[in-house]
C-alpha cells in the first residue's frame, strides 16, 4: 500500500476500498483501550448493499511527547512487524491483521484488526481472578517456545536490539528516576522506592550482556490481554507488541507475576503458576522446572520495575498512567524485594 492514514480522520473512501474492496456508506470510530504510546480505536461501517461491520485499529499516539518516545526506541516498527512477519508463524492468540503499515523514519503508522469484542479487557488496576491468570501463562508458554534459541526466529535482523536506543535509554535512566522519585515519594513505600534507586544506580552504571534465548514480550500485563474475546466463544488475546524483543522468555513471567496479577495473588499462587508455566513449555517441546527457571524469573520481575520507572517518565502524565504506574512499581517491588532480585543480578 503506497499511503497510509496517520490518523483515524486522515482515511477516505479510496483507502477502505483498497483495504475492504469496497467504500462504506458511513462510517465512524471511537477511541478504546488505555494505551499511553499508540491510540487504538474501533471503527464501525455500514454498508448499502449488505451488513455493517466493527474493525479495530491502532495509530501514533496523538500526544507528541508519547510518539517521540515510542520512535526513539522503535516501537511501532517492532509492532508492525511483529503482526506482519511473526504473528502468522506463531500459536499465541492475537487479532488478525489486514493492514500493518508504516512510515520510514518509524513516526507513524496504521494497523487494521478484526474486532475482538464484546471482550473483558484485562485491567492493570482492578487485578485478575487466578484463573485469567493460568490463561496468560498458557500464552506466554505459546510465545515463548516455537522461538527458544529457534535461530530462525532470534536472527531476525528487525528483531536484533539497537545499540544506540539502548545507549539512550540508559543514559536517560537516571533522569527517568529523578522524575519518579520527585512524583512517587510520598506515595511509594520508602523500600520500594529504595529499591527503585538502587536499580537505577546498577542500571546506569552496567551492560548487561544479551540474552537470546526467545521473544520477549517486554510488556506482558493485564492491560495488554483482553479476555472472553468475542463474546465468550474464545478464551483471551494477547495485544500490543511495540515491545518485542529477544532476551530471555522468563522476563515476562517475572513481569507479569510482579506487575501484572497483584501481589496477593502472586504470593498465594506464584509457585503453582511457575509449574504450570513449566509444563506448558514442556508440553510444547521446551522441557522447564520450576528450580531450572527460578534464577532467571526471579530477576526477570526487575524488568516490570524499571519499566514503571523509564515509561512514567517519558509518555504523557495521566491520572490512570500514575495509578497504573505505581501498581506496576509495588507489584514489582514487592516480588523483587521478597525474592533478593538485585542481589541476584548483582552476582550476575
Amino acid at each position: 500500500m503506497s499511503a497510509f492514514p496517520g490518523h483515524p480522520d486522515d482515511i477516505t473512501d479510496d483507502w477502505w476500498n483498497a483495504v475492504l474492496g469496497r467504500v462504506p456508506e458511513r462510517w465512524r470510530w471511537e477511541p478504546i483501550g488505555t494505551g499511553q504510546v499508540g491510540d487504538s480505536v474501533r471503527f464501525t461501517l455500514d454498508f448499502a448493499d449488505g451488513p455493517g461491520v466493527t474493525l479495530a485499529g491502532k495509530f501514533a499516539a496523538a500526544d507528541p511527547t508519547s510518539r517521540a518516545t515510542a520512535a526513539m526506541l522503535g516501537l511501532y516498527a517492532k509492532e508492525v512487524r511483529f503482526y506482519r512477519d511473526l504473528a502468522p508463524q506463531l500459536p499465541i492468540r492475537t487479532p488478525r491483521t489486514y493492514v500493518a503499515e508504516m512510515a520510514e523514519d518509524g513516526a507513524s503508522f496504521a494497523l487494521l484488526f478484526e474486532d475482538l469484542g464484546p471482550a473483558r479487557g484485562g485491567n492493570q488496576l482492578a487485578g485478575c481472578t487466578i484463573e485469567d491468570a493460568r490463561d496468560v501463562i498458557r500464552q506466554a508458554a505459546r510465545l515463548h517456545a516455537p522461538s527458544w534459541h529457534n535461530p530462525a526466529i532470534l536472527d531476525l535482523d528487525w528483531l536484533q536490539p539497537n545499540p544506540a536506543a539502548a545507549a539512550q535509554v540508559k543514559a536517560l535512566y537516571p533522569r527517568a528516576q529523578a522524575v519518579f522519585r520527585e512524583r512517587y515519594r510520598d506515595t511509594l513505600e520508602p523500600e520500594f522506592m529504595a529499591l527503585c534507586e538502587a536499580l537505577a544506580e546498577h542500571t546506569a552504571t552496567t551492560d548487561r550482556p544479551l540474552e537470546k534465548t526467545s521473544l520477549v514480550h517486554g510488556d506482558f500485563r493485564l492491560d495488554n490481554v483482553l479476555f472472553d474475546i468475542k463474546g465468550g466463544a474464545e478464551g483471551i488475546a494477547v495485544l500490543d507488541w511495540q515491545t518485542l524483543t529477544i532476551g530471555n522468555g522468563l522476563t515476562d513471567i517475572g513481569y507479569f507475576l510482579g506487575c501484572g496479577i497483584g501481589d496477593g495473588l502472586r504470593r498465594a499462587h506464584e509457585r503453582e503458576l511457575l509449574e504450570l508455566y513449566c509444563a506448558e513449555m514442556t508440553a510444547h517441546g521446551v522441557p522447564l522446572t520450576v528450580e531450572a527457571i527460578w534464577r532467571d524469573y526471579v530477576i526477570g520481575a526487575l524488568h516490570g520495575l524499571s519499566t514503571a520507572v523509564f515509561s512514567s517518565a517519558f509518555v504523557v502524565q495521566t491520572t490512570r498512567g500514575d495509578a497504573n504506574f505505581l501498581s506496576m512499581a509495588r507489584g514489582a517491588a514487592s516480588l523483587c524485594h521478597q525474592h533478593g532480585s538485585l542481589d541476584l543480578l548483582r552476582k550476575g
